[in-house]
């Protein structure tokens, strides 16, 4: 058998960038008509649009970055990022407001922001569409997967994870797409509580009940007489139902390349969750940077990394796994998962045994108080941001493709629109007084 032909070398990023953007730019300077001229998604996701709730995001005119040349006409639209209710996240980056917006009193009664902390308001999300997505997961969970018993009800509802994923996603062109993200989200917190935490959850046999569930995502492939006994076994559970059913909508509106994509950083997730398992059977509490390098596995990732197919197009597969992007994404979902560490310090204290968070490791490590280990957490979490925003500008600049800069935006949407549930929450979250 002849020996494979060994792969091409694969370009720097600005020659991948500069091939790629002029294809982008030449097919849409020949396109003809709005649709065409405004640059189309190129994976356009095949799923029904509901009536009054289908229209795309309308998109005002934009200046561009530095260092990207100015869009013949009819190509801005390309080159900038949804506007209206719940899009002010996504600016091209870096943005300069103030690390630490004042509260207004609106903010208060909606929760206060952890006082230090560097964010970016954004609006609250359009209520139909938190209307209407919190609608459709409640009946999903109910009726097509039967989620939760009745008394967890409360619970599932103070979530609010409509609110959650509309204000993430503001440049999602229907409900539809909005929905993708919105099952996945109560799927990954379904098996977080039934299989590591506050339902019935416990480190002892983690590894097998994440295995088993992640074959939901990532399906088994086996012989005819044993493939019956592991399809039946993606219904033994909540977890496994919600994976199957959530990734069989995602499969159906995503290339093959996005649910691949989404594969790994799942496994990604699971294998954090194990790590922090094991410290939990051991009582042992990590070195802080051991605790760090957890949460770049057990954290957000898979949220903002499926941004575009919500936004309902693809980002190449090559770009999306250039290194320049995979450190972007990786330290945005670093960031957003320290947002949930200070916001759900005090709901962890509450709970019964130990809780892994930040600022718990950094007191027990570092010899700190309770509050300035806090305290150094939030610099942590700022740190991260600040490395997050000068990555990806730096990163739009590098490779000026529009669907790139559309991507970055999308993830830096994610980002705010997270800090702002969490810190709007207040069902959920309180801060520690330690100011």
């Amino acid at each position: 058998m002849p020996a494979p032909e060994l792969p091409p070398t694969q370009p720097s990023l600005p020659e991948a960038a500069s091939h790629f953007g002029a294809h982008v730019l030449a097919s849409a300077a020949r396109a003809s008509g709005v649709r065409a001229a405004t640059g189309g998604p190129p994976h356009e996701p095949s799923l029904p649009a509901p009536a009054a709730l289908s229209a795309p995001v309308p998109t005002p005119p934009a200046a561009p970055a530095a260092g990207v040349p100015a869009p013949a006409a009819g190509l801005e639209r390309i080159l900038r990022g949804p506007s209206g209710l719940g899009t002010a996240g996504l600016r091209l980056i870096l943005r300069e407001e103030p690390a630490t917006p004042a509260a207004t009193p609106a903010d208060m009664a909606e929760g206060r922001p952890v006082p230090g902390l560097y964010y970016h308001p954004v609006p609250e999300p359009d209520p139909a569409r938190v209307e209407e997505v919190s609608r459709r997961i409640k009946s999903w969970a109910l009726e097509e997967i039967s989620l939760y018993p009745e008394d967890w009800e409360e619970e599932f509802d103070g979530f609010s994870v409509g609110r959650y994923m509309v204000g993430c996603h503001p440049d999602a062109p229907t409900v539809d797409h909005l929905m993708l993200a919105t099952r996945l989200m109560v799927a990954e917190n379904a098996v977080d509580d039934c299989y590591c935490e506050d339902h019935g959850g416990s480190p002892v046999g983690l590894g097998e009940r994440l295995l088993l569930a992640h074959t939901a995502l990532d399906p088994l492939h086996t012989t005819a007489e044993y493939q019956p006994q592991w399809a039946k076994s993606l219904h033994a559970d909540a977890p496994r139902r919600a994976y199957r059913s959530a990734m069989e909508y995602f499969v159906r509106a995503a290339s093959p390349s996005q649910a691949d994509r989404l594969r790994h950083d799942m496994a990604r997730l699971h294998m954090g969750y194990l790590a922090e398992a094991a410290w939990a059977q051991l009582d042992h509490v990590p070195e802080v940077w051991e605790y760090l390098a957890m949460r770049q596995f057990n954290n957000f990732r898979p949220c903002p990394t499926i941004t575009d197919t919500v936004g309902g197009y693809e980002l190449p597969a090559d770009l999306h796994a250039r290194a320049a992007m995979q450190k972007v994404i990786a330290l945005a979902g670093n960031a957003t998962t320290i947002v949930n560490d200070l916001y759900s310090y005090t709901k962890e204290l509450d709970a019964p045994g130990q809780h892994l968070n930040l600022p718990v490791v950094i007191a027990e490590r570092e010899g700190l108080s309770d509050r300035d280990a806090y305290l150094k957490s939030v610099e942590v979490h700022n740190d991260l941001m600040h490395d997050f925003e000068t990555e990806a500008s730096a990163l739009a600049a590098a490779c000026p493709v529009p669907d790139v800069r559309r991507f970055l935006r999308g993830v830096a949407a994610w980002v705010d629109g997270n800090h702002h549930w969490h810190r709007s929450n207040t069902y959920r979250y309180s801060l520690p007084d330690f100011w």
